[in-house]
């Protein structure tokens, strides 16, 4: 049996100060990633070793004796009952501030210190030298050994979604922190990287999904006139591959190859920003978008995509504000069952229906003429008018769907699964009950006058959010009976 090589990290410490806190996380992890990519190198470089490399995540810990005597209508910065909790940290340069904060909330609402330490989790070796653009693990049998042999890998066996899902079983009494387990994160920053070509830190923490490329253009333009205005708070554009410009007028090189998710970033300094995402068709993609982005613990996503409108009164270009969803797009199925109701979040629905008012300079009954509210419908098959329409038609009808998509559900759903707040505000593009079909010259007239009102609508939503305290936007509609400390 092989010895095993460990770094020697600092001992257990209490902390009554969360930046102290964080600095400790982030000595530690920054401790057990070099010494895994320093034993990576020399293992590449002289072969297999006759001892294992191993290094642990930090974790935080906390042990309280009472219940917390919190504002009621708090939902977060508190552990539901007395007992031990714990969560395993990475990147935590990365998460630097969401840290200070829920560390901060913690000790305020439980007069407790929190302890710092090394955990008993491993670190992958992958995970460990992903930011390094120097370092690259082999494929298996590719390095003349058995990587898991030296280090430790992915182990997806211990890399789910049970907290969030609420199946999770503590292990020896503790009680999880947060939502997330380092490993669980890691695996969606690397994902990230893969499906957006944009590396997670560039992220915003108010995110707009979309369905359409058209939609990215509108976006350029709008990032580049607040670049232009100093007062915008503003400071740079990211573009797939990580192109990034603060001049308005810098040209964009992009890669020859976009990625499945081209994602775009207008960033402020605080992490308050706009992050765009190309979802594409479907509620697949939906779902493995959100997955990822929900570990970098956004304030907001907001669903702006085409529809299919499902009452004749509808015309193209009038907007859905969906207060419910009908949900046949099947890919939450066993994470979420069809009966767990996804409410409307009135935070949101204000929001956007203001956002609404205010851009097509339209109030109150005449506001009807344009939008709807009402239930979406989101299925997993694009061509559903081909199938016999009587059962589908029916449902619908049923239901009282005044919309069709293939993505809004999905991206409620997981957003009231992970405890991110959602909403949905669609844009009519063709009516296939009544004959109005999506063809290239209706849809060429219909991009050219909607696509640009409708981002506008979206973005000034956003930033009547972000204008809102957390603790109101963090809605307890979205918190289960026994929640975890973090948001």
């Amino acid at each position: 049996m092989k010895t095993v090589r460990t770094p020697d990290a600092p001992a257990d410490e209490s902390f009554t100060d969360p930046v102290a806190a964080v600095a400790r996380l982030e000595e530690l992890y920054e401790q057990a990633t070099r010494f895994l990519c320093d034993g990576f190198a020399e293992v590449m470089k002289n072969g297999a070793p006759t001892e294992r490399y191993r290094a642990f995540y930090p974790e935080i810990r906390i042990s309280t004796s009472t219940y917390a005597h919190v504002d009621s209508r708090l939902s977060f910065g508190h552990v539901a009952e007395p007992g031990n909790h714990a969560t395993t940290v990475t990147r935590p340069d990365l998460f630097r501030s969401y840290l200070t904060q829920q560390i901060g909330l913690l000790i305020r609402n439980h007069g407790q210190p929190v302890t710092i330490g090394p955990s008993e989790t491993p670190i992958p070796v992958h995970f460990a030298v992903a930011k390094n653009p120097d370092m690259e693990v082999p494929q298996q049998g590719a390095a003349g050994f058995t990587l898991r042999d030296v280090f430790d890998v992915p182990d997806l066996t211990t890399t789910n979604d049970d907290i969030v899902n609420g199946t999770h079983v503590s292990e020896n009494g503790v009680g999880p922190l947060a939502l997330f387990t380092a490993q669980r994160i890691d695996y969606s920053l690397a994902r990230l990287a893969h499906y957006t070509a944009t590396d997670a830190e560039h992220f915003q923490n108010h995110v707009l999904f979309t369905n359409y490329q058209f939609y990215v253009s509108e976006f350029e333009a709008f990032a580049r006139a607040q670049l232009a205005d100093p007062s915008s708070g503003y400071y740079s554009f990211v573009s797939t591959g990580n192109v990034e410009i603060s001049d308005p007028e810098a040209e964009i090189q992009l890669p020859l190859k976009l990625p499945q998710m081209p994602t775009y970033h207008l960033k402020r300094e605080d992490g308050s920003g706009i992050t765009l995402v190309n979802i594409g068709v479907g509620p697949s993609n939906a779902k493995t978008a959100t997955d990822h982005i929900a570990v970098l613990r956004p304030h907001a996503w907001l669903m702006l995509g085409h529809c299919a409108g499902l009452r004749n009164t509808q015309a193209l270009g009038d907007f859905v504000l969906a207060h419910a969803y009908l949900r046949e797009d099947k890919v939450l199925d066993d994470d979420l069952p069809v009966w767990v109701p996804i409410p409307p979040l009135a935070e949101i629905q204000v929001a956007l229906e203001q956002a609404v008012a205010e851009i097509t300079e339209l109030e109150g009954y005449e506001l009807k003429r344009i939008m709807r509210t009402g239930t979406v419908a989101s299925v997993d098959n694009r061509n559903w008018e081909l199938r016999d329409q009587s059962g589908p038609v029916q449902r619908l009808s049923q239901s009282r769907a005044i919309a069709l998509d293939m993505e809004s559900a999905t991206i409620a759903a997981n957003g009231y699964r992970f405890r991110v707040p959602y909403g949905t505000l669609l844009c009519v593009s063709d009516k296939p009950l009544h004959g109005e079909l999506k063809l290239p010259g209706m849809a060429s007239a219909f991009y050219t006058t909607q696509v640009s009102r409708h981002l506008a609508i979206g973005i000034r939503a956003m930033e009547a959010l972000r204008g809102m305290p957390l603790e109101r936007l963090h809605s307890r509609k979205l918190r289960s009976f026994d929640e975890t400390a973090f948001l």
